[in-house]
C-alpha cells in the first residue's frame, strides 16, 4: 500500500510490500508521486521491480576501487590494471553513479579518450569496464545495466608488421652494447626475445630455476593467457643465457618493465629507428621461427598462441621468399 506526505516542498511517496524493503521517492507534484507508486506496486507484485538504491549510491569510482581491492590484487599484471583503473576513476566518468552510467556517458568518455590515446587503448579500456560491470552484477548482486554493448567501439587498428632490416638490427644491437652508458641486460634481453618469441613480461619474470640448460627449455609459469608454457631454447638462446651474469635475486633479468621501455626507446632514438617497439621483436621472432617450424601446431606451442588467427597477426612472410618457394 502506498502513502503520501508533503514535506520540504515536495511530495514523498512510500510503498510497502511484505517481504520487500520500503520504497520511497520524492516528487514536486503529487500526481507524479501517485503515478510512480502505482507503477512500483505493479512491478513488486509481478516480481520485476529493480532495486536501484545501491546503484544510485555507488559511483563508478567506488566500483573500480572495490574491483582492484578484491579481484585484481595478487593477479598477473596487477600493477598495469591498477594504474589503468585508478586513471579511469579520476576522470569525469568516475564520479557518475551506476544509474547515470548510460551509453551516452560512456560514448562521451570514449570520444574524450580518443583525443589522447589510440583506438586500441580505448577498445581495451571499454572491454575492462564491461568486465567489471558484469562482475558487479553477477558476483556482488549489484543492480547495474552494462551500457558497453550499446556503445560504438572505435575501429580496431591494423596489426603491426614493422620488421627490422639486417642493417637496422645491427645498429640497434650496437647501441645496446653494454658500456658505461647502457644497461648490461638490454642486449641479451633483445637477443633472447628474437630467439624465443617470448613477451617482455615473460622474459622479465623468467627465473634461473625455470631454465634447464641441459634439456634446453625454459618454463613460463604465468603467461598472458594464463597457461603454463615450456619454451624450447635454440643454440643461440643457450649462448645468450650463458653470457648473462647471475643475479642474486634469482631472476634472469633483474630489471622492471618501465626501465626496459625507457631504455629501449632511448636506444631506438639513438640509432634512428622509426616506429619500432619492443613488442615488434615478437613479430620478428615468430616470422623467423615459422621458417624453422612450418607446422602450425609446433609453432603455436612455442609462441603460446591459442588460435591460428592470432598467430597469423604475428607472422609476416617475405613475398620475395614466397615467390622463390613457388618456383
Amino acid at each position: 500500500m502506498a502513502s503520501f506526505r508533503f514535506r520540504s516542498n515536495r511530495w514523498q511517496a512510500r510503498v510497502r510490500r511484505l517481504g520487500h524493503p520500503d520504497l520511497t521517492k520524492s516528487f514536486i507534484h503529487r500526481i507524479d508521486a501517485e503515478r510512480w507508486a502505482r507503477s512500483a506496486e505493479t512491478e513488486l507484485d509481478r516480481g520485476t521491480y529493480v532495486h536501484q538504491h545501491e546503484s544510485m549510491r555507488l559511483t563508478l569510482r567506488d566500483l573500480l576501487a572495490r574491483y582492484v581491492r578484491e579481484v585484481i590484487v595478487g593477479k598477473p599484471h596487477e600493477k598495469v590494471h591498477t594504474f589503468r583503473f585508478d586513471a579511469m576513476a579520476k576522470r569525469d566518468i568516475g564520479r557518475l553513479n551506476l544509474v547515470a552510467l548510460t551509453p551516452s556517458a560512456v560514448a562521451n568518455y570514449r570520444d574524450q579518450r580518443l583525443q589522447i590515446v589510440t583506438p586500441g587503448t580505448v577498445i581495451r579500456e571499454l572491454a575492462c569496464l564491461s568486465a567489471i560491470l558484469n562482475h558487479a552484477r553477477k558476483e556482488w548482486g549489484i543492480t547495474v545495466v552494462n551500457p558497453i554493448p550499446s556503445v560504438r567501439k572505435p575501429t580496431a587498428p591494423k596489426g603491426r608488421d614493422r620488421q627490422l632490416t639486417t642493417g637496422e638490427l645491427a645498429r640497434l644491437l650496437q647501441v645496446l652494447e653494454p658500456n658505461g652508458r647502457s644497461s648490461p641486460w638490454m642486449k641479451p634481453l633483445v637477443l633472447l626475445a628474437l630467439e624465443t618469441a617470448m613477451r617482455r613480461g615473460e622474459l622479465l619474470s623468467l627465473r634461473w630455476s625455470d631454465v634447464d640448460l641441459a634439456s634446453r627449455t625454459a618454463t613460463l609459469w604465468h603467461t598472458k593467457n594464463g597457461d603454463k608454457r615450456v619454451v624450447p631454447l635454440s643454440t643461440r638462446a643457450i649462448a645468450v643465457l650463458n653470457s648473462i651474469p647471475r643475479s642474486i635475486k634469482g631472476v634472469v633479468f633483474p630489471i622492471n618493465g618501465f626501465t626496459v621501455s625507457a631504455a629501449f626507446e632511448r636506444a631506438t632514438i639513438r640509432c634512428e629507428l622509426v616506429d619500432f617497439r619492443f613488442h615488434d621483436l615478437r613479430h620478428m621472432a615468430v616470422t623467423e621461427l615459422s621458417k624453422r617450424l612450418p607446422n602450425l601446431v609446433e609453432l603455436s606451442a612455442v609462441t603460446g598462441h591459442r588460435s591460428p588467427r592470432m598467430l597469423q597477426r604475428y607472422y609476416h612472410p617475405n613475398p620475395a621468399e614466397l615467390a622463390v618457394k613457388l618456383g
